[in-house]
């Protein structure tokens, strides 16, 4: 971000929660706040989108996942992930045949289950851990770049509130 579009403590606009919300029900408030969070993910798969065609890695959102999970387990078959991503079979088998069929090198490799013929094992290559990890820093970067704004006081309220929000998701994720 450019010098000019910093804030300092006195000039920085005042937050959503610091706006007095006269005759504001909490309904239209959550509304709001899921508006900024929305508008946000657009912006940011813009910049992800943008950053595609300037020669950054080349993944889609669900194949980013994919390697994630095989980056936290060394092994899981087809089904597992699916779940755990929650897509369709056939969106799934074009997932695994795209990271298969890779330029550059397979991203996955897969094998039949030595314990249940029907289902196939996926694990992640030594190519696709390291995109995995370039991807990722990639995209943490950008991230990084659209906090720097913030305060220190800032950061620590948005740290707390990520971690309420990233909590409900994983217990809903969970059910």
């Amino acid at each position: 971000m450019s010098q000019s579009m910093r804030y300092s403590r006195q000039e920085r606009p005042l937050r959503l929660l610091e706006i007095p919300l006269p005759g504001r029900t909490d309904a239209i408030l959550m509304k709001e706040m899921a508006s900024e969070l929305l508008q946000m993910q657009t912006l940011s798969a813009a910049t992800r989108s943008r950053s595609r065609k300037k020669g950054a890695a080349d993944l889609t959102e669900t194949e980013f996942l994919t390697l994630d999970l095989l980056t936290k387990a060394k092994i899981l078959t087809v089904g597992e992930i699916q779940r755990q991503i929650g897509v369709l079979p056939a969106q799934m088998s074009r997932v695994v045949r795209a990271l298969e069929k890779r330029r550059g090198g397979a991203l996955i490799k897969c094998g039949i289950n030595r314990k249940d013929k029907r289902r196939i094992d996926i694990e992640l290559t030594k190519v696709g851990r390291q995109l995995h990890t370039n991807y990722k820093e990639v995209r943490l970067q950008g991230m990084m770049n659209f906090l720097e704004v913030l305060s220190k006081n800032d950061c620590r309220e948005f740290m707390r509130i990520c971690r309420i929000i990233r909590g409900q998701i994983e217990s809903m994720l969970m059910r």
